[in-house]
C-alpha cells in the first residue's frame, strides 16, 4: 500500500512507523504527514496521541472527527512550507461530490519527549 502522505513511499516505510511508535517521529513535518495519513486511515487513536494534551479533542469531538474522516475521500497532501516548529500544507478531499481543500499553518511542540500538534491558523 502506498502511503497516503506520499504516494512515492510505501505506508510500511513511511507513516506506519509513526503510527506504531510516535517517539519515532523526529520532525514537525513528519508528525503532520503521519497525522494526515491517520485522517485518511481513520486512525483516531493516533490522532489523539499526536495532539497536545491542552488542545486535544474530547471523546465526543473524536466521534465526530471519526465520522467525518470516514465520510470523505482523501485525495492528496501538499506540504507548502516546513520550519522548526510549524508546517503549512494543503490537504485535498472530496465531500458530497465536491473537491475541497484544508489550507492550514500548523504549530507543533514537544510534549512527553515527542512531537505533538498544538494549534493552527
Amino acid at each position: 500500500m502506498n502511503c497516503p502522505c506520499n504516494p512515492h513511499k510505501t505506508y510500511k516505510n513511511c507513516c506506519q512507523k509513526a503510527h506504531l511508535n510516535i517517539k519515532s517521529v523526529t520532525t514537525p513535518e513528519a508528525l503532520m504527514r503521519s497525522r494526515y495519513s491517520a485522517f485518511v486511515l481513520a486512525n483516531i487513536d493516533y490522532l489523539q496521541k499526536s495532539h497536545h494534551s491542552k488542545t486535544r479533542p474530547s471523546k465526543l469531538e473524536n466521534k465526530e472527527i471519526l465520522a467525518w474522516t470516514k465520510s470523505v475521500e482523501w485525495v492528496k497532501l501538499d506540504v507548502l512550507n516546513s520550519t522548526e516548529n510549524s508546517v503549512e500544507f494543503k490537504a485535498y478531499f472530496y465531500e458530497n461530490g465536491s473537491l475541497n481543500v484544508i489550507h492550514e499553518h500548523s504549530f507543533f511542540e514537544k510534549e512527553n519527549n515527542h512531537w505533538v500538534y498544538k494549534s493552527a491558523l
